[in-house]
């Protein structure tokens, strides 16, 4: 335990900080799993909604921080690559 201050305020504030990331975090892995069901129902255009919704997301958690922008780059490319290879596979 924190004997300082300015110690045991950084730690309560480590708390809440922890508890808004791991939220934000939470709603960037709902926003992929949106898309990937509606990838493996094959609905295309619905896939393509929740895709553009998701990109939105996506970005503000990477200016944010809370993941690397190389990482967010690469969920959304391997999103728009299901979603763009799902006419190879519907037909």
């Amino acid at each position: 335990m924190a004997n300082i201050a300015s110690a045991r305020k950084r730690a309560r504030q480590a708390v809440h900080l922890n508890a808004h990331n791991s939220s934000l975090r939470s709603k960037l892995r709902t926003a992929i799993k949106t898309v990937r069901k509606a990838v493996a129902a094959g609905d295309k255009a619905a896939a393509s909604n929740r895709f553009k919704a998701s990109m939105s997301i996506i970005d503000s958690i990477a200016d944010k921080r809370i993941i690397h922008k190389n990482a967010a780059a690469r969920h959304k490319s391997r999103l728009a690559a299901a979603i763009k290879g799902m006419n190879s596979q519907a037909g």
